[in-house]
């Protein structure tokens, strides 16, 4: 053991010296922050410029460096790792994952066209094993009305009472986002999301784990789920699209001038709070269930490959086939169009 103490005497102030908050100023209003892995917090701040506090974590924490500077015409902050294998134990429960890396630190694509693709290595993150046993927790403080692009290989991401112009990417592990003025395009691979609270436009691409999305106003919202579904409810928006590859769509409470939900399988659930102006809801399998009020006012074009039609409204019918139904409800204001390759379709009366 004798042999052993000075070893530890001079490893011990290198792994404290990587859990110290070190912080970056960016400076302009359209920054970027780029990390391979570790937690993102993402909070409302006081001034006029982006402040992210960094910590450096695990036991190679210290070989992580901070590199900032101009990337493709804004000010951005990288944290570079110094190995294609990182070892990360918070995300033991989640496996493994891989990603692309540009040259430079980035983990967005857009100096393909210049041939940056040819710089790209690919990074295996994993939850124990050998490997760079480091990561970088950040801290984001968005002044009032600020552009920021946040791209984040591995690691739970919350977003919180800011506003700005927001575009986030996440490889895998969950994204939560609550208290967003201004406008929020997410994007994340695998982990799930859940969404709360928004004002303003709303874009969400979701490769798996489904999502969860509730109280949006103001804006146009378009949702893309690839698997686990999607459940929400209280949209008053300009328009609202979804696209859900399988699991189903849940919604209740919609305010929508525009609506469209097209689902692969699992079927669909909305419920419509206000007067129908346009609705279009296509099903490849599962069924859909479409919840109108009382005073429902339009054109109505069915068709359903298999299964029934029902419907609680009197319909007046312009033609009405074996599995086709076209016809008016009330004086025909609006227009409400559903195919269904098999399942039920049903209107019902909130």
């Amino acid at each position: 053991m004798r042999h052993l103490l000075p070893i530890l005497a001079l490893a011990l102030p290198s792994a404290l010296a990587a859990q110290q908050v070190e912080r970056i100023v960016l400076e302009g209003r359209d920054v970027a922050v780029h990390n391979l892995v570790g937690a993102l917090r993402v909070e409302g701040g006081s001034g006029d410029r982006v402040v992210v506090e960094v910590t450096r974590k695990g036991r190679d924490g210290g070989r992580l460096t901070l590199a900032t500077g101009e990337v493709r015409g804004r000010q951005t902050l990288r944290v570079i790792y110094p190995s294609d294998r990182i070892t990360y134990s918070d995300m033991d429960w989640f496996g493994s994952t891989s990603f692309t890396v540009n040259a430079d630190g980035t983990l967005d694509h857009g100096n393909d066209r210049d041939g940056g693709w040819r710089d790209r290595r690919r990074v295996e993150v994993d939850g124990r094993g050998s490997g760079l046993d480091a990561h970088a927790d950040l801290r984001v403080l968005v002044p009032r009305g600020a552009t920021l692009a946040l791209h984040q290989g591995v690691g739970v991401t919350t977003i919180d009472n800011v506003e700005g112009k927001l575009s986030v990417e996440s490889e895998a592990m969950r994204v939560r986002a609550s208290r967003v003025r201004g406008s929020l395009a997410l994007e994340a691979g695998s982990g799930g999301v859940e969404v709360s609270d928004v004002t303003g436009d709303l874009t969400l691409e979701s490769g798996s784990g489904g999502a969860t999305v509730n109280a949006v106003r103001g804006g146009a919202v378009h949702l893309e789920i690839g698997s686990g579904g999607l459940k929400g409810g209280t949209f008053d928006v300009t328009e609202l699209v979804v696209e859900a590859g399988s699991g189903g769509v849940r919604l209740s409470g919609v305010k929508a001038g525009r609506l469209r939900v097209e689902t692969g399988s699992g079927g669909s659930d909305v419920q419509l709070l206000a007067a129908v102006t346009d609705v279009a809801m296509e099903a490849g399998s599962g069924g859909v269930t479409l919840r109108l009020p009382e005073n429902t006012s339009a054109a109505v074009d069915i068709e359903a490959s298999s299964g029934s039609i029902q419907s609680d409204f009197e319909v007046r019918t312009a033609r009405l086939e074996r599995r086709e139904l076209h016809g008016t409800i009330g004086s025909g204001e609006g227009k409400i169009r559903i195919e269904s390759g098999s399942g039920t379709v049903r209107l019902v009366k909130n």
